[in-house]
């Protein structure tokens, strides 16, 4: 499509900024699983992130209000950045509810979820990047198959950690606990499904 008004990159440049934020909280909660010992070092990385996370959204929602002509869709902007935005909250909910449940060790399934998060939020990023150039999207479209791919398997992962901790443990208080942090976990990596449907959206409006 021919464009009479070049487009505003810096819009591409905030959504980035929060995607790489996104990538650095994932990575932060999957060394909190395998390095458990610097827990409370990596739960306070997390909370920094969460408030960079925050800082990128805001300054993202404040230039759409100061401009009147964006790349893409508004409202499809607003849910971008806000979605990544909840990947940020539902891993710092989760690190927070690790240490404050005085949670012993990680789970098993809780290493393999943060590893399949990670997977999902480094996809998010790369699709991001490549909303520059709408004229060639089959890598991009790989990575939204990518992160479909790995919401489905992080929503097995959790069925069976759920459905093995019900099965084995006796103590119904930590159940709930580590049920929650399982939640949470799952719900950052169902976020990541959301944002591939909303660049999905993106895409088809303006490709």
């Amino acid at each position: 499509m021919f464009r009479l008004i070049p487009r505003d990159m810096s819009f591409n440049v905030l959504m980035e900024q929060s995607a790489d934020v996104v990538v650095k909280t994932a990575s932060a909660y999957r060394d909190l699983m395998r390095e458990y010992g610097r827990r409370d070092e990596l739960v306070q990385r997390i909370r920094q992130l969460e408030h960079e996370g925050d800082e990128v959204m805001h300054r993202t929602l404040e230039k759409l209000d100061q401009t009147f002509i964006t790349p893409f869709d508004r409202e499809d902007i607003q849910v971008l950045v806000t979605r990544m935005d909840d990947v940020i909250d539902e891993v710092d909910a989760a690190g927070k509810r690790l240490t404050l449940y005085r949670i012993e060790a990680p789970t098993s399934w809780l290493e393999k979820q943060s590893q399949v998060l990670l997977e999902a939020c480094e996809h998010v990023r790369e699709a991001v990047k490549r909303l520059r150039d709408l004229k060639h999207v089959d890598g991009l479209y790989q990575h939204l198959i990518d992160i479909r791919k790995l919401e489905s398997i992080g929503d097995d992962n959790n069925h069976a950690a759920v459905a093995e901790m019900y099965n084995t443990t006796t103590d119904a208080i930590l159940a709930m606990k580590m049920k929650e942090i399982y939640d949470r976990t799952e719900r950052a990596i169902d976020r990541c499904d959301d944002i591939a449907n909303t660049i999905q959206a993106i895409v088809l409006k303006n490709a």
